[in-house]
């Protein structure tokens, strides 16, 4: 579980492919305290780590994550925002996340306001995939709040600290990011459906 604010940023230094996984080695300010088998966000996408050592640390990604995600598209020298799993006795500064990637979303525009950066994207909406007027949506594991929200597209407002601390600095029109949609919308979604049904 983690809340969508991001530690950490880190640098892709190796890829490598086996068996339809991808290995992701990554170098970050946070790897030297990471330990094999702990849970870490990687572009919100919630990762085992299965090797470390003072400077980086080693995850894999699974075919299934792959389709799902945009980290089958990483590059060595990309910048990925890193988080660890939250601990019950701290402060819920985000939302509830679960690392588990719903799908990717297209940037489509992005404006710079007053200090500011707008961002808008484009996604497939879907009944389970719920974005609402002011709610919170996982964008590459940082948790942001949706507004100007239409059907298949919506906008979130991102502050200085952010962008100097995250890849969204990076982005570009046509990027592709992970989306995770809120968790307690996609509760309501099911359970909406199964009314319906019964």
């Amino acid at each position: 579980m983690f809340t969508g604010i991001i530690e950490a940023t880190g640098k892709v230094e190796k890829l490598e492919t086996e068996s339809g996984n991808l290995h992701i080695t990554v170098s970050s300010p946070i790897s030297h305290e990471l330990k094999i088998d702990q849970s870490i966000s990687h572009n919100g996408v919630c990762l085992t780590v299965v090797a470390c050592n003072a400077q980086q640390h080693t995850v894999t990604a699974i075919a299934e994550t792959l389709r799902k995600t945009n980290l089958g598209e990483l590059n060595i020298g990309d910048i990925v925002n890193l988080e660890r799993c939250m601990v019950l006795n701290s402060r819920l500064d985000g939302h509830i996340v679960q690392g588990h990637v719903d799908q990717t979303a297209k940037c489509i525009n992005i404006v710079e306001e007053n200090g500011s950066w707008i961002f808008q994207f484009e996604y497939e909406p879907s009944p389970q995939n719920l974005v609402v007027e002011k709610g919170s949506v996982c964008i590459n594991g940082i948790s942001l709040t949706a507004f100007d929200v239409l059907d298949d597209v919506f906008k979130v407002a991102i502050i200085p600290y952010t962008f100097e601390h995250t890849n969204m600095k990076y982005l570009s029109e046509e990027s592709f990011v992970n989306i995770e949609f809120d968790i307690i919308g996609k509760y309501v979604a099911r359970l909406r459906e199964f009314e319906v049904k019964h």
